[in-house]
């Protein structure tokens, strides 16, 4: 027992050279939250400007809005990360991106496509009297979505939202893959030159659980207050 404590994968030394660098986590910490706040803006925009086009009467919009929604749902994050990162340089030089503009912009597209379908999905959920009232007001279609059903659907999107940025928050460390500096990518360099695997992940792992955690719980909550609203 005592051999395996003081050599073995637990063995303290590990930890202790695991807080002698924790600097270097620190900064793939924040690094991860920055390069999660930036892709949650991207698919925010993208999956409120598909969602409302989803939901429009209009064909032709509904098929650009499920072309979208159906090819990053249906395609790994990985590739789309191995395709922008590899592939674009190939086809021009101009399409060469920074390590985190690339992961920005690949987690933000693929969860802006699972965001379009909470917001179609909220949207749905109004009334058709809302859209009837607004447009004999004189409301455009844009004023319609922004005045009157996106506040009221707000509120039935917002547990499902929460889930999304959760899920989001895991995929960022995908970046690893393109040599990223994020929490994943630095445990793995970080553990690979000095063979501290489990105290490198097990610590990667608690700097997601601490992202994580509190946004299921609020997730979870907020599903709660929606049944018990509509339920009285």
């Amino acid at each position: 027992m005592f051999i395996l404590a003081s050599s073995g994968p637990f063995a303290l030394y590990r930890w202790e050279a695991l807080l002698k660098d924790w600097r270097l986590f620190g900064d793939a910490f924040v690094y991860t939250i920055l390069l999660a706040v930036g892709s949650l803006l991207v698919a925010m925009l993208l999956g409120i400007f598909f969602g409302s086009l989803s939901a429009m009467q209009h064909k032709f919009l509904n098929i650009i809005s499920r072309i979208y929604v159906e090819f990053f749902q249906n395609t790994p994050l990985l590739i789309q990360f191995i395709v922008v990162y590899y592939g674009f340089p190939l086809i021009s030089p101009l399409l060469t991106f920074s390590t985190t503009t690339i992961a920005i912009i690949c987690v933000g597209l693929y969860h802006g496509a699972y965001i379009s379908e909470v917001v179609r999905s909220g949207i749905g959920a109004v009334p058709k009297g809302q859209f009837e009232a607004a447009y004999s007001q004189g409301f455009s279609y844009g004023k319609t979505m922004r005045y009157v059903v996106l506040p009221q659907a707000w509120r039935i999107m917002l547990p499902p939202l929460t889930n999304q940025i959760v899920n989001l928050i895991k995929n960022t460390s995908t970046v690893a893959i393109i040599s990223g500096a994020d929490v994943m990518f630095t445990a793995n360099s970080w553990s690979s030159i000095n063979l501290n695997y489990i105290p490198a992940f097990a610590l990667a792992g608690f700097l997601y659980f601490i992202l994580c955690f509190p946004l299921a719980k609020l997730a979870r909550k907020l599903e709660e207050n929606n049944k018990k609203a509509y339920t009285r």
